[in-house]
Order: C-alpha cells, then sequence, then structure tokens
C-alpha cells in the first residue's frame, strides 16, 4: 500500500479528527484512512446503484428512470 504525507494541516483539524477518532474507538491514522476512503469518488455503476437506491425510496407515481435522468444533466 501507498503511504502519504500531509503538511501544514491545522492543528485545530487534527484535534477534530482525533476526537472523531476517540468517539468511534480507533486511532487518528485510522479514522483519517476512513475520511480518505468515503470520499473518493463513486464509479458510474456505483453513482447508478444510489440512484437506483433513492429512487426506490420514492413512491410509485413520482419515480423518474434514473439512466435518463443522469443522461439529460450529462447533456446539458
Amino acid at each position: 500500500m501507498a503511504q502519504v504525507l500531509i503538511r501544514n494541516v491545522p492543528d485545530a483539524i487534527i484535534e477534530a479528527h482525533r476526537a472523531r477518532a476517540k468517539q468511534h474507538g480507533r486511532s487518528l491514522e485510522q479514522e483519517l484512512r476512513s475520511v480518505i476512503e468515503n470520499a473518493a469518488p463513486y464509479a458510474p455503476q456505483e453513482r447508478l446503484a444510489v440512484a437506483e437506491r433513492f429512487q426506490s425510496l420514492t413512491p410509485p407515481g413520482r419515480r423518474s428512470d434514473p439512466v435518463s435522468l443522469i443522461r439529460e444533466d450529462r447533456d446539458r
């Protein structure tokens, strides 16, 4: 696995992540790794799955096709 060094991070930011790590019962390194992993961009299939998941939460009479919505947005 790769390693990353990030310089000049304000102390207040580090302390906020350290406090959050403590709340989650993990180390600062584990907390920051989680933040980075969760911030990774979605692949096209993942975006479609998210759209379909949200669509499933919409009442049947108000649903739209997620593929057509994505294409419409892309073509603008």
